[in-house]
Formats: structure tokens, C-alpha cells, sequence
């Protein structure tokens, strides 16, 4: 009987949660440099006021006090107007320098007059190498963070006539993996991004061609030829990538290795995690070549290259691009969309995790396939801390939790949950597992500017069912595109303002 039991919990869904973003210190509400500037404004007023510069004073107290109100201010996304404002000012700015326009090609001012990735990847450089498994594998040089990345292909297994258990070992597999890079050493982020696009049928067609019997019957060769031509109708591609980004210098102070020494390391290194990857769900994950990221870029800035280049690999002719070549010919910013070489795309950015627990499948519906988009990525960024940075961080979460609990007269039921989910964390770290920074970011892709509105709303009913807040990237409409990438780009280390300024506004 006893087993029995036992089995029958293992077969029930597993729920998730304790998602925590991260929060500052702060008295009545405020965050930390709330607190600083209201403690400011009143030891600024006192020394005026004891210089009798009365007026002085009283303007300095009304101007400390509308900075206080701002920063008090905040949107469903937790934006403060002062984060708005300086959002406007920014894309102000970006507008007049003409920054938000982008030409490239032979009539351009582009040095060489190629195609280069726009924005903060231009500087990018791409080598391809070998690893221990004799794979050829693409590595992305982007110079001025020192970062290299490596991206894997893989083909993950549907979760379709799959029992309750092995979805649950796949994700007891994938949190192990997840826990494994905050010991990778040299390891920044990770990246997951889910790519769903119409299949042009040439795919299909070469596969089936190349497994087909010379000895086979003919009637049988018409049933194959038959299905091949009618599946890919309405038929849908999806393709996962995840991009592991890497630092020139193992820790702090180290030597600054170049892209030679970091291959070499890489190339002993791949096999464990491409490996390791198998019992995840993500299926076989091989290692992407310099030709095949190339194309993946490509696409993605011009989706109606995909059935030129499905069609060159049916007829035997892969194509050869450079990395210069993979950028758009034209693009432009808008305040709410990017328009790229004929295509619209427009991306979101999760502003709020989900707040109460949630089950495997609760991406589910959100990766699954639209006939009404004709791309669309679902990219999960992934930042592992250091464990020794973890300790002290979920500790200090749990002093900053319950500071704030602590600050009110009677503290609310959130600030009760806070606490307790500080706590739980704090816990769990201690056990040994992995902490992680996260994000997500969700691009649409259409075809012209007119369907821009329904892909809005298919997106945002999608982060509605996958109880995620989205926000849209406004004013960064371009960098959020290419930040859901395969590209490896970590953003927050390609932001003026430091990620520490941030969390303390």
C-alpha cells in the first residue's frame, strides 16, 4: 500500500514558484536612493535654513520633494515615472543623433560596404573551431565585453503521450544543468530561445529523399511522394537554441585569454554539457557551425531569405556567408517596433515573474506555434551567480525583506509573503542549490505593419495564460531584438547606467 502511494504522488503535476525580484531597502515604500535623497533633502534644508537662506531652502525641500513623489509613482511593470522619463529622454536623444536608423550595403557608410549586425553587436567577430568530438563548432567574439559564446542546436522531445514522471525528471534534469553553470568556470549567462517559423516543406523533402529505398514499391514511393507534398501546408517549424557566453578571464584579475586559448578550453569542455543536455528533454544538442549561425541571423533579420536557403540545401548547395553579411540592408526604430529588410517585429520583455506557483507546462501554450505570426522566439536569459555571491545575496534578501516588513506600522500581506519566500530561498541555497538571475523576452515577427496589432494582442493573451507580465521594449525595440537572439549578448553589461544604480532606484 505503502508503495502504491508512493508512486501515485510521483505520477502528480509538481507546482513551482518563489520566484524573487530583487528589491532594495527603503523607509515608508521608499527604494534606497529614495531614502538617500529624502534624508538628503532634510539635512540640506536644516543647514539652509540655519544660514537663514530661507527661499533657498524652500526651493530645495519642493524639489526633493517632486523627485521623492516621482520615484514613488509606479506602473504595473514597477517602472517609477522617473524610469519613464529618463526612457523618453533617452529615445529622444537616440533620435536625434539618428542612431534609431540603420543602412548597410554598397551604398552605405558601413566600412566595406558589407552588412554587419547593427547596434551593440557591429563589433562582433565569429571563428569556427573543433571540439573533443571531432564537432565543428562557431564562436562569437564580442571585443569589447570579452565575452565568447558558443551556440547549441538541439531538437527538444515533445511532450506529447508523455507520462506525469518523466516530465517531472526532465525538469529535475534541467534544474541540475541550470545548477551546473553557476560552477562552469568562466561562465556569464545562458540563453534558451525557442524559434517557431512555417516550414517550407524543402526539409521534409530532403530527409525523406535521403532515407527513401532504391528497392522500394512503387506504390509505397507515391504514398511517401503524396504526403510529403500536402504535410508541409500549414505546417510549422521549431527549432531551440541555447547560447552559453563565456569571459576572456576566468575570474577576476586573471589573464585575458584570446579566442585561440578560450577554443581550446571550449573544445574539452562541450562535449560534457552538450551531453548533460540529453536527459533534459532538450534531445541530441550539437554545437551550431560558423555557416549554420550565419544563416540562423540571417533569417531572423530577413525571414524571406528561409525558403532560399531550404531550398539551396534540398538542391545540394549550401550557401556561404561571411559574418558581415548576416546584418540587415536596411532597419529602422520605432518607439513600439522594429522594421528590418520588409519584415515588422515587435518584442516584449518580462517585467514581473509569475507570483504564485505554476506547473511544467505553464510555457506550454506560449512556445506552441502560431499560424497568425510568422516568426516568433521565446528566449529565456539566464545569469548564474557565483555561490560564494549567492550566499551573501539571499542573505541579504532576507535582511532587506524584513526590513521592510518591519518598517510599517502593520506590515501587509505581501510584505508577509516576501519574507517568507526570502527565507525559503535563503534556505534552499544553503542545501546547495543554484542561484540564478532571469529574464525572458518574446518577439513576433509579421509581415507588414498592419498585423502588428493582432500579433500584439496574440502575445499579450499568451503571457496572460503563462501568468507572466509582459512589457513592451519601448524605446529598445532593436537591442531587445537582438537580445533574443541566439547571439549571447548580455545586456545588462552593455548599459551605461550600472546594474547596481538600477536596483537602487
Amino acid at each position: 500500500m505503502a508503495q502504491t502511494e508512493t508512486k501515485t504522488a510521483e505520477n502528480r503535476p509538481r507546482v513551482y514558484g518563489n520566484f524573487r525580484t530583487p528589491t532594495s531597502k527603503g523607509l515608508a515604500g521608499l527604494s534606497t536612493a529614495g531614502t538617500v535623497l529624502l534624508i538628503g533633502g532634510v539635512v540640506g534644508g536644516i543647514m539652509l535654513m540655519m544660514l537663514n537662506l530661507w527661499l533657498v531652502a524652500l526651493g530645495f525641500e519642493a524639489v526633493i520633494l517632486t523627485l521623492i513623489v516621482l520615484s514613488m509613482q509606479k506602473n504595473k511593470h514597477g517602472r517609477t515615472l522617473i524610469e519613464r522619463i529618463m526612457r523618453r529622454a533617452g529615445w529622444a536623444n537616440a533620435r536625434y543623433s539618428g542612431a534609431t536608423v540603420y543602412r548597410a550595403g554598397p551604398v552605405s557608410r558601413v566600412p566595406g560596404s558589407t552588412t554587419k549586425l547593427p547596434g551593440i553587436s557591429v563589433r562582433s567577430k565569429i571563428t569556427e573551431h573543433v571540439d573533443g568530438y571531432d564537432r565543428p563548432f562557431a564562436l562569437l567574439q564580442v571585443p569589447q565585453k570579452g565575452h565568447f559564446t558558443v551556440v547549441l542546436a538541439s531538437e527538444p522531445d515533445g511532450g506529447g503521450m508523455v507520462d506525469q514522471d518523466h516530465i517531472n525528471r526532465w525538469v529535475d534534469r534541467w534544474s541540475h544543468w541550470l545548477g551546473m553553470l553557476t560552477d562552469e568556470p568562466g561562465l556569464t549567462a545562458a540563453s534558451v530561445t525557442i524559434e517557431t517559423a512555417p516550414d517550407s516543406g524543402y526539409r521534409l523533402a530532403r530527409k525523406i529523399e535521403a532515407r527513401m529505398s532504391d528497392e522500394a514499391p512503387q506504390f509505397a514511393r507515391d504514398v511517401i511522394n503524396e504526403t510529403v507534398q500536402m504535410l508541409p501546408t500549414g505546417a510549422t517549424v521549431t527549432r531551440a537554441y541555447i547560447a552559453v557566453t563565456f569571459k576572456a578571464a576566468i575570474r577576476t584579475g586573471s589573464r585575458v585569454r584570446n579566442a585561440a586559448e578560450v577554443a581550446n578550453d571550449l573544445a574539452t569542455r562541450l562535449p560534457n554539457l552538450t551531453l548533460s543536455l540529453t536527459d533534459t528533454g532538450a534531445g541530441v544538442a550539437e554545437p551550431l557551425g560558423a555557416q549554420q549561425l550565419c544563416e540562423v541571423i540571417r533569417v531572423a533579420y530577413d525571414p524571406a531569405e528561409a525558403i532560399l536557403f531550404d531550398r539551396a540545401h534540398a538542391a545540394g548547395k549550401a550557401p556561404e556567408l561571411d559574418w558581415t553579411e548576416v546584418g540587415p540592408q536596411a532597419a529602422d526604430t520605432f518607439w513600439d517596433c522594429y522594421h528590418h529588410n520588409g519584415s515588422w517585429s515587435k518584442s516584449w520583455a518580462m517585467s514581473v515573474p509569475p507570483r504564485s506557483t505554476v506547473q511544467a507546462n505553464v510555457l506550454q501554450a506560449m512556445i506552441a506555434p502560431n499560424p497568425e505570426l510568422v516568426r516568433k522566439r521565446i528566449t529565456l536569459l539566464y545569469r548564474p551567480l557565483d555561490p560564494a555571491r549567492a550566499a551573501q545575496l539571499v542573505e541579504a534578501d532576507v535582511n532587506t525583506a524584513t526590513f521592510n516588513a518591519s518598517s510599517r506600522n502593520r506590515a501587509t500581506a505581501r510584505d508577509t509573503r516576501e519574507t517568507r519566500a526570502a527565507q525559503a530561498t535563503a534556505a534552499e541555497e544553503a542545501d546547495g542549490a543554484g542561484l540564478l538571475n532571469f529574464g525572458m523576452i518574446v518577439t513576433a515577427t509579421v509581415r507588414t505593419q498592419a498585423e502588428l496589432d493582432e500579433a500584439e494582442a496574440i502575445v499579450e493573451n499568451l503571457g496572460v495564460s503563462a501568468r507572466i507580465r509582459l512589457e513592451k521594449a519601448y524605446g529598445a525595440q532593436d537591442s531587445t531584438f537582438a537580445a533574443g537572439l541566439p547571439l549571447g549578448l548580455v545586456i545588462p553589461e552593455h548599459l551605461a547606467l550600472p546594474t547596481t544604480v538600477r536596483n537602487a532606484l
